[in-house]
């Protein structure tokens, strides 16, 4: 299966160098010079990594295909894929598609008999600097991210089609109330 491991961003300088927005937790490994990766829309590539860098904050990379600022900014936008199939699974990782369609859940009232409460349904799960984000769509159709942390989701079952989340109040509309910081 092909997956996302980074989008390019914007042109940087001149000689062809563009900002990626990363995908994967291994950057280096995945966008290793000489790498060849096929692309989404697959007009633009395969591209060759020529260079890859990291200043601090951000991944720079630079591309055999594209050799000036002008041939950079048209490959903006353009996916950089990978193939996982064969690769050992990680028992703690989730890839997007995994769990984009699973249905939101929160057990309610167990003592009381009721079944779990649907949430909604996960549209898509964000990329973030401190945990990814589970972007979940209300029945009333509003779009609530939910960071994803084990505190806030404790269980998945892939098989069942559920994500169990445990939200404060206020995170979903009229459920709870929100609660004060200090």
């Amino acid at each position: 299966m092909l997956l996302t491991v980074a989008v390019i961003g914007p042109a940087h300088a001149l000689k062809g160098e563009v900002r990626l927005d990363i995908r994967t937790d291994d950057p280096e490994g995945r966008l290793e010079p000489g790498t060849v990766l096929p692309t989404e829309p697959a007009a633009a590539g395969p591209l060759t990594v020529a260079r890859l860098r990291f200043d601090g904050q951000r991944w720079y990379a630079a591309f055999a295909e594209a050799q000036d600022r002008t041939a950079a900014e048209a490959l903006r936008g353009v996916h950089l894929l990978v193939e996982t199939d064969g690769e050992d699974e990680d028992d703690d990782g989730w890839y997007a598609h995994e769990l984009i369609g699973l249905t939101a859940v929160r057990l309610a009232g167990e003592a009381s008999g009721d079944g779990p409460q649907v949430l909604g349904v996960v549209t898509d799960l964000e990329p973030g600097v401190a945990q990814d984000r589970l972007v979940v769509r209300t029945p009333q159709g509003e779009s609530v991210a939910v960071p994803f942390v084990e505190a806030l989701v404790p269980a998945l079952d892939l098989e069942a089609g559920t994500v169990t989340l445990d939200p404060p109040g206020g995170l979903f509309p009229g459920l709870g109330e929100a609660q004060e910081v200090r």
